[in-house]
């Protein structure tokens, strides 16, 4: 069975559904939470699942402590799903090809240092943008620079607010993700 690491900072909602979806699909498996932030709701939702998390500092990820985590793991994919650390190069060149992020708008627009969340969605909104979107992207040593794997647009309307198309992003988010991982994975 393939193996799926995840890394997330927050609430873990993409995390979760990742999960779900593996639980249901069989095809692979999510094995552990990887998270910066040990208050973060990921953890909890990781518990419920009884999938095994590891909560490490940043000087950790940057000191080769994770990656030697992940070695010992041996992932087939490592997936951020709303992590916010800017990914080591070591971990990219260990694993190339075999991570990937999602990211709340039609990159390259909106991508960057900082571009994350409501950040991205008011950004979107100000600019009376028509449309945004998911893409899902290989990581690379730059934010947001990745080869393009998977984006799906949404219309922006002129009454939306920041708050209306975050609830658009996240809705196409649960919905497309977890297969654009699976699809990977074949």
């Amino acid at each position: 069975m393939k193996k799926i690491v995840v890394f997330a900072s927050g609430s873990g909602t993409n995390a979760e559904n990742i999960i779900k979806y593996f639980i249901e699909n069989k095809s692979a498996k999510v094995v552990s939470v990887f998270t910066n932030n040990s208050k973060a709701m990921v953890v909890e939702r990781a518990g419920k699942y009884e999938i095994e998390t590891e909560v490490f500092s940043k000087d950790e990820l940057i000191e080769g402590i994770v990656l030697q985590k992940i070695k010992s793991i041996d992932p087939d994919l490592i997936v951020l799903a709303g992590f916010l650390l800017k990914f080591p190069e070591a971990i990219i060149q260990a694993y190339p090809n075999k991570v990937i992020n999602i990211h709340p708008a039609l990159l390259p627009k909106y991508g960057g240092k900082g571009m994350y969340g409501m950040n991205v969605h008011r950004a979107v909104v100000e600019n009376k943008e028509p449309e945004t979107g998911i893409t899902i992207h290989y990581v690379n040593e730059h934010y947001d620079e990745g080869g393009i794997i998977f984006q799906k647009k949404v219309a922006v309307l002129g009454t939306d607010t920041a708050e209306v198309v975050a609830e658009k992003i996240h809705d196409l988010e649960q919905r497309f993700f977890p297969g654009v991982i699976a699809s990977l994975l074949k």
